[in-house]
């Protein structure tokens, strides 16, 4: 390292007093920066100057707003029937306390809900890490933001990245397809909206969330395994040529066709470099031009699988025209009239946004600009291709809407750089349509092609196969000739198998009678992760996925899919049954289990979640008379709102437990312990000093010794979780003997 180096960097440990690039590492998620680089780069202004995509007298703003720290978002997850009680606590309990702080002699001011989002459910705010770090009542907040994200019920994320699923408008019953989906914060988004309807365990839809990095792909499992949802599948393909995947379709196989595609391709991303500052001194037009083409081929691939009147939103975190209108103005001349932009500019009352443009150059990394294909030399026409421009055809230009586009600039509403456009889909795609076989199709004129508007007995339906090449258009508009399907490559990690369990699987009747499970218990929709041996753990998906599954084994590559509903006990089966319940799956299991059942009041859950191994005599009256009734074994606790109760908590809580033969445990993680301690009145926090703090002024008689630390068995079935997320495999978990959810703070 040279003298210059090393004393800038002694400098810069000097200014904050840590080394600096452990401040950059802190300090990049929540709004702080890296101070020292130079945010400048005087051919992205040039660019953007010359191209017009930021309004008249608004450029400086543009530029000081790009230079500004991004703003920290959070966003309450939509689908859990605790959304409104972790908004409450938030509102009423941490935006209170931040508000009229001041930190350094600077006011912080109180997080914003985003004015474009429903239900108040996105928050934005300009606290940094090292601001939260401040002050004890930020540190209790940032604590609160690091464990109810953990347990599912917090997302962090950016404010732009929410726009997409809410322009999908997904329903519970919708097939669909995540393109591009780790490190999968839009795909919780997707998931929460297919379980708007808590009561329904099983919706009819499902999310197939899909990343061509295999190690990526364990974050996107990481991200889904929060939500504890039984309709997420997570597989493993380059998007560009993700496989077709066929279902069963009333005893015949069918193709399956989405009803939603989210594409949200690879970008040069210039519009993050508010968070990503190395963009800065990165940025160049050659990382665009580079993209284009598979940009076009991964939306082409999309269409393709998209059902006829099905919606795909294509969204990239660019600003440049290349990676937004220029392909979706390639993908709508490919299509012939079968795609159409929808106008979404009613969709999100609140969000400011610039309407797409339909003139554009391009221009390459030395500075030179061309307006037109015709004016490309030779030399460049592998850099540049002609998809790249506008349609030079006025009429088929206005036709195509562009200005239906919509692109996010970071000064309008303090956000990240974004742009978002919503295609429907209205026939199928002209290389995939196939007609009937009465209809001899030659290479004539297009006159001699049927309609495809679907107004005849004639009508084309979706072919498949038969692929568009991405550069350039078909020679006609039915594939004669497509090419070879190419083999699919598998990388990365090996997973175990998924195999369903039969009709007659000898484990199920004890689970069935233990638990008593209701007569319409989908029994075929429980998959182990072995062929041979004990079956350690069930996990349950939809029918829906199950389909999926057991038509496309040998096509696509599943990284994970299904919720864990039971674990087997090393000394269940003493008990009447061998398979204990998971925790990860008591909401989709609760509503046909019919026995094993504890209700429990309020006082009950601070008790469970804060002693050890509460004895029977602990609970109150009414919870201690079930118990008594029940043999050991796996329970279920269950909470019920009282309405006349306002101070409680107002949506039922399921936990798992284990009945002793004096005692009552509770299984929970202790994310999720903290989360229900947090709803119930109790704040467990842990201060700088490591020491434990109880913020709540409920205590009760042992709680504060009893709830020193996660117990070690705890820890173990944390880590077996832990486990089964990165593997997406069985054979490095260890189940542990029942054990208790006593809660420590979190660690920051």
């Amino acid at each position: 390292m040279g003298r210059k180096n090393r004393n800038r960097q002694r400098a810069q440990q000097d200014r904050d007093g840590k080394p600096e690039g452990k401040r950059n590492r802190d300090d990049a998620g929540w709004g702080a920066g890296y101070s020292e680089i130079i945010k400048e780069n005087k051919l992205f202004e040039h660019y953007y100057t010359e191209l017009k995509i930021v309004p008249e007298g608004e450029f400086e703003e543009f530029m000081e707003t790009m230079r500004e720290p991004l703003p920290a978002t959070i966003r309450i997850t939509g689908y859990k029937s605790h959304a409104k009680e972790i908004l409450h606590t938030l509102k009423e309990k941490y935006f209170k306390e931040v508000q009229d702080l001041e930190v350094d002699g600077q006011k912080i001011e109180a997080p914003q809900p985003l004015s474009w989002y429903p239900d108040e459910l996105a928050w934005h705010t300009n606290l940094s890490r090292k601001i939260l770090r401040k002050s004890p009542l930020l540190e209790k907040f940032h604590q609160f933001l690091v464990s109810e994200t953990e347990s599912g019920n917090i997302s962090r994320q950016e404010a732009v990245s929410m726009i997409p699923p809410l322009l999908l408008k997904i329903e519970p019953q919708h097939k669909i397809l995540d393109m591009c989906a780790a490190p999968g914060s839009k795909t919780a988004q997707l998931i929460e909206m297919l379980h708007s309807d808590m009561d329904v365990p099983f919706p009819e839809g499902f999310v197939i969330a899909n990343d061509v990095d295999n190690k990526r792909c364990y974050l996107l499992v990481h991200q889904a395994k929060r939500l504890n949802s039984p309709c997420i599948m997570v597989v493993n393909h380059d998007a560009s040529s993700i496989p077709r995947l066929h279902i069963d379709q009333d005893g015949k196989k069918d193709v399956l066709f989405y009803d939603r595609i989210l594409c949200d391709v690879p970008c040069s991303g210039d519009g993050t470099m508010r968070k990503n500052i190395d963009v800065w001194k990165k940025w160049t037009t050659s990382n665009s031009l580079h993209l284009h083409g598979l940009q076009i081929r991964i939306a082409v691939r999309g269409v393709e699988q998209l059902a006829v009147g099905g919606r795909m939103v294509y969204s990239t975190c660019s600003l440049n025209p290349i990676e937004d209108e220029a392909v979706i103005a390639a993908l709508l001349e490919k299509s012939e009239g079968a795609l159409e932009l929808a106008d979404a500019s009613a969709d999100l009352p609140g969000l400011k946004y610039m309407p797409g443009i339909t003139s554009w150059k391009v221009m390459t990394k030395e500075g030179q600009w061309f307006s037109d294909w015709s004016e490309v030399p030779t030399s460049r026409h592998t850099q540049i291709r002609p998809t790249m421009f506008p349609p030079t055809d006025p009429e088929k230009l206005a036709n195509m809407k562009l200005e239906r586009c919509m692109r996010i600039l970071p000064h309008h509403q303090n956000t990240g750089g974004f742009f978002v456009a919503v295609l429907v889909k209205k026939a199928p795609m002209p290389w995939n349509r196939r007609y009937p076989k009465s209809i001899e199709v030659t290479g004539g004129s297009p006159a001699d092609v049927p309609p495809a508007d679907g107004s005849s007995a004639e009508a084309p339906v979706e072919a498949v196969e038969g692929e568009t090449p991405a550069e350039g258009n078909p020679s006609c508009s039915v594939c004669y000739s497509p090419p070879p399907p190419k083999k699919m490559k598998l990388f990365g990690f090996k997973e175990d198998p998924f195999v369903f369990l039969t009709e007659d699987d000898p484990i199920f009747p004890p689970i069935q009678a233990f638990y008593n499970l209701s007569p319409d218990f989908p029994k075929m929709n429980v998959l182990t992760r072995t062929h041979e041996g004990k079956k350690r753990h069930l996990y349950m998906v939809s029918k829906e996925l199950r389909n999926v599954l057991l038509n496309n084994s040998e096509r696509m590559k599943v990284i994970n899919t299904g919720v864990k509903v039971w674990s087997r006990n090393t000394d269940g089966e003493q008990f009447g049954c061998a398979f204990r319940l998971a925790q990860e799956g008591i909401y989709t299991l609760c509503p046909y289990i019919r026995a094993r059942i504890i209700n429990i009041s309020v006082e009950d859950v601070k008790v469970l979640l804060t002693q050890e191994n509460p004895f029977l005599s602990k609970l109150e009256d009414d919870a201690h008379n079930q118990a008594k009734k029940l043999e050991m074994g796996s329970i279920v606790l269950r909470y019920l709102p009282d309405p006349q109760d306002l101070d409680a908590p107002q949506c039922p809580i399921d936990l798992c437990g284990w009945r002793g033969k004096t005692s009552l445990r509770a299984f929970v993680p202790r994310n999720e312990c903290l989360h229900y301690l947090r709803m119930v009145g109790v704040e467990v926090f842990r201060d700088k000093q490591g020491k434990r703090n109880d913020g709540s002024t409920e205590t009760q008689e042992g709680s504060t010794e009893d709830a020193e630390g996660l117990s070690q068995e705890a820890d173990l079935l944390e880590q077996e979780g832990e486990e089964t997320e990165q593997n997406g495999s069985e054979s490095n978990t260890n189940d542990t003997e029942p054990v208790s959810s006593s809660c420590d703070g979190p660690t920051s």
